[in-house]
């Protein structure tokens, strides 16, 4: 439980929480957090202390991307110290993939950072914004009976559940029940009381590690997602765009893909010239086994990665960090097979992260 004297910066991005309804004209228009209290008046019965910060001007998420993450890891990072936990208020579209590159940018990170949001605006009466943001708030505060945090890493808290943020995606529109992680159990459930699973959390890192910030990231990268019939052309255009560096490809069940002769060619050419290609499956649930099948087999020839049960989110947050550390390429594809912030599961034991790994290095 939170303590008196604990302490939680709330960092609002932008996003559907922090509207409310004009009441001359109905638009939704953002307000000012720093007057959080009084949209939200249950705040006041935490006994410790909250403090806000906004971007300016707030973002529609949307148009967050790699350079926000970085804002938000420089806010975090200079409030480290005097703060027990943070609050990422942000809007639900790239909610997911702010927290996978949050996961990977902060380094040795010891407190919660807990990203939430809403699909109806706090001002609104049904909202859902005020119960995800108090048990937000009350997650970052948490300790344990040592004093320590129940959580020491990048999460997402919608609804009911805490997620670790590389493996969350969003699910849904329209509903409350907006984030699943469909290939990891959740953090914690939220009920009456809050239950969190101490099993799922990451390792805390080695005592007398500080906290780094990771700010490079190379955004050369896209999504291949294949489909029936896809064309030669149209994977030649993709796969020889200028300045290409990275591919997360999205395929078929297990991680398969067409044989075709001109694909797979097309393929090897690319990852001969030093493109990272990285499989990932277009199924919710699974993950990507390339020995499995022939076909699989073939992509591993052919040069492609596994992405085992990576979320396509987590995958391209953690490519463009990795090819923003200007590693050489033999590394960067090793660490792509890597699990680093508990982002996939290495045949099937949730236990094998190297967390210890540093991308400052």
């Amino acid at each position: 439980m939170p303590t008196d004297r604990a302490s939680v910066l709330i960092i609002y991005t932008g996003g559907t929480i922090g509207m409310i309804e004009n009441p001359h004209n109905g638009a939704l228009e953002a307000f000012d957090f720093e007057y959080i209290e009084q949209h939200v008046p249950e705040i006041k019965r935490f006994n410790f202390k909250i403090n806000t910060l906004s971007f300016d001007p707030v973002m529609d998420s949307s148009d967050m991307g790699p350079d926000s993450w970085v804002k938000i890891a420089e806010i975090i990072r200079d409030h480290y110290e005097d703060y027990d936990g943070f609050v990422v208020l942000h809007g639900t579209d790239t909610m997911a993939y702010t927290a996978s590159g949050l996961s990977f940018m902060l380094e040795n990170l010891t407190k919660p950072v807990v990203l939430t949001g809403s699909q109806l605006p706090i001002g609104q009466l049904r909202t859902d914004g005020k119960e995800n943001l108090i048990t937000a708030i009350e997650i970052a505060a948490a300790k344990d009976a040592d004093g320590k945090p129940y959580v020491n890493e990048v999460c997402v808290l919608f609804d009911s559940l805490l997620l670790r943020g590389n493996r969350c995606t969003k699910i849904s529109a329209d509903q409350f029940s907006a984030f699943a992680s469909p290939n990891y159990p959740p953090l914690a459930r939220v009920g009456i009381n809050i239950h969190y699973d101490r099993r799922m959390r990451l390792s805390p890192p080695t005592e007398g590690k500080s906290l780094k910030v990771k700010m490079s990231y190379d955004s050369n990268v896209v999504f291949l997602k294949l489909f029936p019939g896809i064309s030669e052309s149209v994977i030649s255009s993709i796969l020889n765009i200028k300045g290409l560096k990275g591919v997360v490809m999205e395929t078929f069940g297990s991680g398969n893909a067409p044989c075709s002769s001109w694909f797979l060619n097309a393929l090897k050419e690319a990852t001969d010239r030093g493109i990272v290609i990285v499989n990932v499956t277009q199924c919710m649930v699974g993950n990507v086994e390339m020995t499995r099948y022939e076909t699989g087999i073939k992509l591993i020839g052919a040069g492609v990665l596994c992405g085992y049960d990576s979320t396509p989110e987590s995958a391209v947050a953690k490519l463009m960090m990795l090819l923003g550390t200007g590693r050489p390429l033999d590394e960067i594809k090793r660490l792509m097979m890597t699990s680093l912030r508990g982002e996939f599961t290495v045949d099937h034991n949730q236990d094998e992260c190297s967390c210890a790994v540093s991308l400052f290095d």
